[in-house]
């Protein structure tokens, strides 16, 4: 059975279904549904949710969750996660899995409410200080909310790291029918790392503040190392008619639904285009790029930005095709419209 529902509300029973013990946030639109719809549905549960003194307390919030064990979760948009980066870089150095939700809106500073793409730096480039990562998934629709919101728990235990989902405010306020196919998960393995009382067995520490010497730069190899793994296993991605597509688009969230429809109008008119759709943003599918940076091949990349992602999508060709830009920001769309024509462009 499917069920009509907001991006952001599916997101919320995504994490339900996935164990969310805990949650803790501040609202800021346009994701001010998730902490409302949670405030009543958590509490059914009965499990946690905090409304925090604000975005700050949040981020730190769920970091003590979460080093107990506990399935723990905020979300913000993109003025609050700015907020939360001191506490993202500590549980990336303390390797604490959980749960970041940016539903971006136009900016920088506090811009406006609408949707927009520009946080892509701040996500997939470690918005915090130090040399970490995030595994940052990429929805396109309000069933990969729920789907993505699900698996983002269990990504994030396997590889004792921050998962971030990076949707943008279309999608959170869309709605569309969503099939819950997940099963609720309630019985968990027990953690060998986290803090739970030591009684029975030795005490353990989890810290970022690595004072001894050569203490702090073997843990960095370390993450690299996992990071490294992150990488080779998790890259995720969707293609679509690039088997011979001349104009190859990449495009993520909302603008890789306008970016598929531009291929299907180019299509009618006998263009050759192609949609490339990266799912994580974080580890960027590089190698399936360049997989496809053939001779006579050209790549557009297509964000609600001013140019984020075509610096991703640039590395991986590694200059063997061009790559051209289009987009806007500040809250504008692009459009079918303004795609097909940029295509022509390109081929001419």
């Amino acid at each position: 059975m499917k069920k009509l529902v907001k991006g952001n509300i599916a997101l919320c029973e995504g994490a339900i279904a996935a164990g969310l013990k805990s949650y803790f946030g501040y609202p800021i639109t346009p994701q001010n549904e998730v902490p409302a719809y949670l405030s009543r549905k958590m509490v059914e549960l009965g499990r946690v949710f905090v409304q925090a003194e604000s975005e700050i307390a949040a981020a730190n919030m769920v970091l003590g969750a979460a080093v107990t064990g506990a399935r723990a979760m905020t979300s913000s948009s993109s003025p609050g996660i700015s907020l939360k980066q001191e506490a993202i870089s500590y549980m990336a150095g303390m390797q604490i899995p959980a749960l970041i939700v940016n539903i971006q809106r136009g900016g920088p500073g506090l811009g406006n409410i609408s949707g927009a793409q520009s946080d892509y730096f701040q996500a997939v480039k470690g918005g915090g200080h130090g040399d970490y990562r995030l595994i940052v998934l990429a929805p396109n629709s309000v069933q990969e909310m729920y789907e993505m919101a699900y698996d983002s728990f269990d990504l994030a235990e396997k590889y004792r790291t921050p998962v971030m989902i990076l949707a943008d405010g279309i999608v959170g306020q869309m709605m569309e029918p969503v099939e819950f196919n997940r099963p609720e998960k309630k019985d968990f393995e027990e953690k060998s790392w986290h803090l739970n009382g030591c009684k029975g067995r030795a005490p353990r520490s989890i810290q970022s503040l690595l004072m001894k010497d050569g203490v702090l730069e073997k843990h960095n190899i370390n993450l690299q190392e996992k990071y490294k793994t992150i990488s080779k296993n998790e890259a995720r991605f969707e293609t679509y008619k690039t088997d011979d597509a001349r104009v190859i688009i990449t495009a993520y969230g909302i603008s890789s639904r306008i970016a598929k429809s531009a291929v299907k109008l180019a299509r009618k008119e006998g263009i050759k285009a192609g949609l490339f759709r990266p799912k994580t943003l974080w580890p960027f599918p590089s190698e399936a790029i360049a997989a496809l940076a053939k001779p006579g091949v050209k790549f557009l990349s297509a964000e609600l930005s001013h140019g984020q992602m075509i610096e991703d999508v640039k590395l991986a060709v590694n200059g063997k095709v061009p790559v051209e830009f289009l987009g806007k920001a500040g809250g504008a769309i692009i459009t079918e419209q303004e795609i097909v024509i940029k295509i022509k462009e390109m081929i001419k």
